[in-house]
């Protein structure tokens, strides 16, 4: 009996201890970046959105005259859409309607809980419905890092997406807490079983299994929904074999664009011209106008 309840003591500890962890990773984010789509002229409106779970996320709507082609842009981590407002009129231009919004738990949204994918589906699902009610026939997505996880996750759950851009969505959250951590000081090994303890802390507390729901492992039902990968190869947050896995198991519509010298999420900063001219043919190429 004594060693039954040493065993259930330890378990006990290890499962609170990675509940504890979790908190490090989830909690809500304050927004760093106050911006508005009139400060690069664009014509606008402020949108309420549900999700299923009940949590109001606040977005704009920034629609192109007469289109009926839509561009859902998904933010990262720690972040808001704010500063991915510059990428909008480039879109603009060539005739797409852009929805923006926060996720749970970050920036003007509600929620306290952010699980770095999974619960955030309900929330791309909600900017596809609004999306739709707002006549659009054609749906992309283009997510920045965490945004991008949220792209690849949700595309396969959402018939009205046409086309998927993931630009630096981390395949697994283990690697990018792995890469926190020794970025830090700590010991690889030491950072690894800490990462794993996080997500498993994660997991109990979102009530399933987020190992299972990775980038990583559900890339295979993307097929065959046109996906642009962009990477750039020294990005510590996925693994070259990672992002190879993801690649290939996404079907003979996904195509991947590395480049050498970017790091995580910054391919733009080195190629600001090439990058523009890939993302919007892309959306150009897989998005007809209806």
């Amino acid at each position: 009996m004594t060693a039954l309840l040493g065993v259930l003591l330890v378990l006990f500890l290890f499962f609170t201890t990675c509940i504890g962890l979790s908190f490090v990773v989830t909690h809500k984010q304050s927004q760093s970046v106050h911006s508005s789509p009139a400060e690069f002229g664009l014509r606008y409106k402020d949108i309420p959105l549900l999700t299923s779970d009940g949590i109001q996320l606040r977005g704009w709507w920034i629609p192109a005259e007469g289109s009926t082609c839509t561009i859902i842009f998904l933010h990262g981590y720690a972040g808001s859409c704010d500063p991915d407002l510059k990428y909008v009129p480039f879109f603009h231009e060539k005739g797409f309607n852009v929805v923006m919004f926060d996720f749970r738990a970050h920036g003007r949204s509600d929620g306290a809980f952010t699980s770095m994918g999974y619960l955030e589906k309900q929330d791309c699902l909600a900017a596809v419905d609004f999306a739709l009610s707002k006549g659009s026939h054609s749906i992309g997505m283009l997510g920045f890092s965490m945004g991008g996880r949220v792209a690849l996750l949700t595309a396969p759950e959402a018939p009205a997406v046409q086309a998927v851009i993931s630009d630096g969505g981390p395949a697994r959250i283990t690697t990018v807490i792995v890469a926190e951590l020794t970025r830090k000081g700590v010991p690889h090994a030491l950072a690894a079983v800490l990462a794993f303890m996080t997500e498993l802390g994660m997991s109990i507390r979102c009530g399933v299994n987020l190992f299972d729901q990775e980038p990583y492992a559900q890339c295979r039902h993307l097929a065959p929904l046109p996906v642009l990968f962009i990477h750039g190869d020294h990005d510590p947050n996925t693994r070259p074999a990672e992002l190879e896995r993801m690649v290939r198991e996404a079907g003979e519509n996904a195509i991947c664009w590395r480049v050498p010298e970017a790091g995580h999420r910054d391919v733009d900063a080195f190629r600001p011209e090439e990058y523009v001219q890939k993302v919007t043919a892309f959306f150009e190429r897989w998005l007809p106008e209806g």
